[in-house]
């Protein structure tokens, strides 16, 4: 093992204060606002009514006190400190009596699926073309003609799900303007029900891959193009290696490892969701849920969510960070 027992116990301990710290951020911060979620809450559901019951405020004092929002600033902290601890993030004042969890576990799924997929595509496609514009034994289609490609990771990944929705839904109608499935499809667990899921999530990912490619591509490129110009790279060339010896073994290893770190932080920060390309798509992942959650206040859903995204986001870079000496010998731990 190359690592020393002072730095992982050091890499532990920053991990705790890093999601101590967010945790605390993540607490202070929507309460910041003088808006009462529950009493909007009740109003919006007593409107659907016509009136305000009699015994309006009664009600909201009540609820007040069953989701402890009555209790001192500091009581409600150590209590959402405890809740943490204990992974209970408690229920969803919006969509009472669900939990925080039930909330979160129902977009979870929709956006992994497209999230996790998309990345590792976007991170594969952008990495091969970034090594293959650096390389000077590339074909001169690579080299000129795919960076055209590189103009769509200017264009905000909204947008070109706007211009894929207008083209291949309003125009050409061949596939869905969005939702996860059809508006009269029972979900089931069934290949028709499948194919329906991966029919929907064609725009939604294909926007995502066009906006992410190039950002891969060029973070590559950049790091090819100074391996080139290392000793090894010209020692290896003397000594006669093969072209595709040297571009892979040689030249892709060496600049991988700054992808990887940034691949990483990409994937923990999958359960956030593509926020504005769920919205413009309809697709109910948890992106979607964050956006809900913030308009109607539902302070116990945007810690939760908020809460999953630090955490899988400290998780991740603990592990990469563990990984390092797997991924390059050169790095070690063992001096602590």
């Amino acid at each position: 093992m190359r690592y020393s027992k002072q730095y992982l116990l050091r890499r532990v301990g920053l991990l705790l204060l890093i999601i101590w710290s967010a945790a605390t951020f993540n607490f202070i911060i929507p309460r910041i606002t003088p808006r009462n979620p529950l009493r909007e809450k009740l109003l919006q559901e007593a409107s659907r009514s016509g009136y305000i019951p009699i015994g309006f405020d009664e009600m909201v004092a009540a609820y007040e006190t069953k989701f402890g929002l009555d209790l001192p600033i500091w009581r409600q902290y150590i209590n959402y400190l405890g809740d943490m601890a204990r992974l209970d993030l408690g229920f969803s004042i919006a969509s009472y009596p669900k939990t925080v969890w039930q909330v979160i576990l129902e977009g979870l799924p929709w956006t992994i699926g497209l999230l996790a997929v998309t990345t590792i595509i976007a991170f594969a496609l952008g990495t091969l073309l970034g090594a293959l514009m650096a390389w000077q034994n590339s074909g001169p289609f690579v080299r000129y003609v795919m960076p055209s490609i590189l103009i769509f990771g200017a264009i905000p990944a909204y947008v070109i799900a706007l211009s894929l929705v207008y083209f291949f839904a309003f125009r050409l109608k061949i596939l869905p303007t969005g939702g996860g499935y059809g508006i009269s499809t029972i979900p089931a667990l069934s290949i028709p029900f499948i194919l329906e899921i991966l029919k929907h999530s064609i725009l939604p990912a294909l926007a995502l891959v066009l906006a992410r490619t190039g950002g891969w591509a060029l973070g590559m490129r950049g790091m090819m193009v100074t391996v080139e110009g290392e000793d090894y790279m010209t020692f290896a060339e003397a000594k006669g290696v093969k072209d595709w010896r040297l571009f892979y073994k040689y030249g892709v290893r060496n600049a991988l490892l700054p992808q990887v770190t940034g691949l990483a932080l990409a994937l923990s920060f999958v359960v956030s969701g593509a926020v504005l390309v769920e919205l413009v798509m309809g697709y109910p992942g948890l992106g979607t849920k964050l956006a809900q959650a913030v308009t109607q206040l539902d302070y116990f859903v945007i810690q939760g969510i908020v809460f999953v995204i630090i955490l899988t986001l400290a998780i991740a870079m603990l592990v990469i960070d563990l990984l390092y000496p797997l991924l390059d010998p050169r790095i070690s731990y063992e001096g602590g």
